[in-house]
């Protein structure tokens, strides 16, 4: 049986640049474009009619911007997967939408197929995050407290969280585990509220920071 094709939402209030990357995006077998938006309005309208695996989100776009759009979007849907594309080089902007919840970003001046290894990061559930957003972001997501958070955890939480942070899909860490896809997200739900973090981005740098993945 042919494995289903990544269905991608491209959002971008430029008509020229959202032709070329749905033309991009289609010329790839394992993707295909199944909407299109110009503003955050239309974005998350779209969202909830076709529930896209990948939101490709500019960031500066008329009515709404892709931040509050971002926010919108993960609110409702908090296992949405939203990556930012865009030519917008203010960090603080882009650190902004990865805090509302988007996986990662990519500036637009990036090679196709790089943009296209994006969407299949994001898809299987990998933040891409630039070196400089990392840093900034786990400075912005430490708490007061002194002591390992991780100590709080759960050894099956744990076990969650190093996953998660490797990259791995829900539902392979589930098959894994010999647990339902839905056990493993109540898991992250929980690892999320006990570390103090907003969304898997986050979760990832902290398990990157504080050296779990180091054995």
């Amino acid at each position: 049986m042919a494995k289903e094709p990544i269905k991608v939402l491209v959002v971008d209030d430029h008509p020229i640049v959202r032709r070329g990357l749905i033309t991009e995006i289609n010329l790839d077998r394992e993707m295909l474009v199944i909407g299109e938006a110009t503003d955050g309005l239309e974005a998350i309208a779209q969202y909830q009619e076709l529930k896209p695996d990948v939101v490709l989100m500019d960031i500066i776009m008329p009515n709404m911007d892709g931040i509050q759009a971002t926010k919108h979007i993960i609110n409702s849907n908090p296992d949405a997967r939203i990556l930012i594309l865009t030519s917008y080089v203010d960090e603080e902007k882009i650190l902004e939408a990865v805090k509302a919840g988007a996986l990662g970003f990519i500036y637009k001046d990036k090679h196709p197929d790089e943009v296209l290894a994006a969407i299949r990061d994001v898809a299987n559930e990998v933040p891409v995050l630039a070196p400089t957003i990392t840093r900034k972001l786990m400075r912005d997501s430490r708490t007061k407290k002194s002591e390992s958070l991780e100590n709080e955890l759960t050894d099956r939480e744990l076990e969650v969280l190093k996953r998660v942070a490797q990259g791995i899909p829900y539902k392979e860490i589930a098959l894994h585990m010999d647990v339902r896809e839905a056990t493993i997200r109540a898991h992250v739900s929980n690892i999320l509220g006990k570390l103090y973090l907003s969304n898997r981005s986050q979760l990832v740098l902290y398990a990157v920071e504080h050296h779990l993945l180091d054995n």
